[in-house]
């Protein structure tokens, strides 16, 4: 167990000396004279679901003008399994366009971020959230974060169970502190001390984020191993009997830093029933939490506290605290990765559309107007809206009689088309926010990628690969918030224009690809991904995808 008091990082003095996360929040935002909040409250509140950022492509301009830099917040919401009702992205909409830049950012975790809220529009934009039955509670900072589950009914009559369960999950491993309405809410609001004694996180909840995600094969639309836990149902005869539960996934790393790396996640075994999966989520947790580094934040994900102790070890700290052992992990088998545009009925008989969103950016441009298009969809109150952990949107539950009309508004919003005009490589991209506003970022992606993947597509026509489903992914740094690691192609930021290619990693999410060039622009990018498309064109085996091929290639290398 970590006891070493003396080395804690300032981050867990902060947090135990918080007021149960309230910390000096209200005379923070009370403040008129800056648009930013105190140090300590910066770490505060992100357990709010927030972060406060600036505008990066301004710094130099507001110093010039002996200027503070332009702070603003960004805000995520928690949606557990990505679900808003039709009157829920009406307000969302609403919300946006009143309270920040007016784009609508779905993320990787299935939910959704608004950006450049200014500290005056904290309070009102959080009220507003809270009259739609939403909040951001518990969306950022050193707890568990929104809960992901594959995102399609169509998919599989037991994507509702799944969905219903990242649900109980969520509420499961929600902080008991009531800061958020006391803070946020309202002002008046008396809080019983002993309602928010936390036995999960007590007073200085985990030592760094934990994520959660749910998997129902034969898609791994959620990319379920990157979780620090994952769960994978194991369906027999057409219904889900139980889950294999794995712990220690993620992404981040930290340049220069060999002691960080990208994991996948170890499976622990299979449980049977749902009271032994929600226990068995807790005491992960709970070990996590006695155990991880509370004195190097770099080394304090879980997937460092699993590989210090051993897995062996983390299992039977696990199943001591359950009461129960682990059953050998069951045989499942992923078949994709990916959403599946456009429309298909489930077995009910309702209808789902999936949006391809580029990189997860919802706001209208005088040749796609797509906010305007998704928000009248919203106002026919006839499908509800999922997003997906690949930046997507599925317009769902829609009824047989009402498909022509969310069709038409589809069509008359260039929406319908837009997905015929993508290439495969394009659909199967992701990128992070990265510049202007994230203060992690050494690079771009997310407004790059795009162009970047326009100049891709040529050299994939010219080698008949158009139509091939490489998987493409892009991250301002290696924190590994655009899943770069786990992709067949990902590009890792290192400096301004400049990033590490990294190549062989397989299409269905079951492995990491490897560093293959170092601090490279795109002129260079071009030219070794022309080379590695005309070496696997020729040499690729009968069925052989992208990334097993360069995966088998890299090690002809070493």
């Amino acid at each position: 167990m970590n006891n070493d008091k003396e080395n804690l990082s300032p981050v867990e003095r902060i947090k135990t000396s918080s007021n149960g996360l309230r910390g000096s929040l209200k005379e923070s935002l009370a403040d008129q004279f800056t648009g930013a909040i105190r140090e300590d409250d910066q770490t505060l509140i992100k357990f709010h679901g927030m972060y406060q950022q600036d505008d990066r492509d301004r710094r130099e301009e507001r110093v010039s003008k002996k200027l503070e830099w332009l702070y603003s917040y960004m805000i995520r919401l928690r949606l557990p399994g990505g679900f808003l009702t039709p009157e829920q992205w009406v307000g969302l909409n609403e919300t946006a366009e009143d309270h920040s830049t007016g784009t609508i950012k779905v993320t990787t975790r299935q939910t959704i971020q608004l950006h450049g809220i200014l500290k005056s529009h904290l309070r009102p934009i959080i009220q507003s959230f809270n009259l739609q039955h939403l909040d951001s509670i518990a969306a950022c900072g050193d707890v568990n974060r929104n809960v992901t589950c594959t995102a399609n009914p169509s998919e599989s009559p037991l994507q509702q169970e799944a969905y219903e369960l990242a649900g109980k999950i969520s509420e499961m491993c929600l902080p008991k502190t009531k800061s958020y309405y006391d803070i946020w809410i309202d002002d008046e609001l008396l809080i019983d001390r002993k309602a928010e004694e936390d036995p999960l996180y007590q007073d200085r909840y985990l030592p760094r984020k934990l994520k959660i995600g749910i998997a129902v094969p034969p898609n791994n639309d959620v990319d379920v191993f990157i979780n620090d836990i994952a769960l994978i149902a194991i369906i027999e005869n057409d219904k889900i009997v139980g889950y294999n539960i794995a712990a220690g996934g993620g992404l981040g790393a930290t340049h220069g830093n060999e002691a960080t790396y990208a994991r996948l996640a170890s499976i622990l075994g299979f449980v049977d029933t749902e009271e032994k999966v929600l226990k068995a989520v807790y005491e992960i947790i709970t070990v996590q939490r006695d155990f991880g580094n509370r004195s190097d934040r770099k080394l304090s994900r879980l997937k460092y506290t699993i590989d210090k102790l051993g897995i062996d070890q983390y299992r039977a700290e696990v199943e001591k605290r359950t009461g129960f052992s682990f059953e050998p992990a069951r045989e499942f088998k992923f078949e994709q990765r990916k959403d599946r545009y456009g429309w298909i009925q489930n077995h009910e008989g309702k209808w789902f559309y999936t949006v391809f969103v580029e990189h997860g950016r919802i706001l209208n441009t005088a040749e796609y107007p797509l906010k305007s298009g998704l928000l009248k969809i919203a106002q026919t109150g006839k499908a509800n809206f999922r997003f997906t952990c690949n930046q997507n949107l599925i317009l769902a539950d829609i009824d047989e009689k009402d498909k022509a009309e969310i069709e038409a508004i589809l069509k008359e919003h260039g929406i319908f088309d837009y997905i015929n005009g993508a290439s495969a490589l394009r659909k199967n991209s992701v990128a992070c926010v990265a510049l202007n506003t994230c203060s992690l970022a050494l690079a771009e992606a997310q407004r790059y990628l795009p162009s970047l993947v326009t100049k891709i597509e040529p050299i994939l026509e010219k080698y008949g690969l158009l139509e091939e489903d490489i998987t493409i992914r892009m991250t301002g740094c290696p924190n590994g918030c655009g899943r770069s690691p786990n992709a067949e192609i990902g590009f890792v930021g290192t400096a301004y224009g400049k990033y590490n290619l990294h190549i062989g990693g397989d299409r269905l999410g079951m492995r990491l690809n490897t560093k293959f060039k170092e601090n490279i622009g795109e002129e260079e990018i071009l030219a070794t991904l022309d080379e590695l498309f005309a070496i696997y064109v020729q040499k690729r085996l009968a069925e052989e995808t992208f990334g097993d091929f360069s995966y088998r290639y890299l090690h002809t290398l070493n």
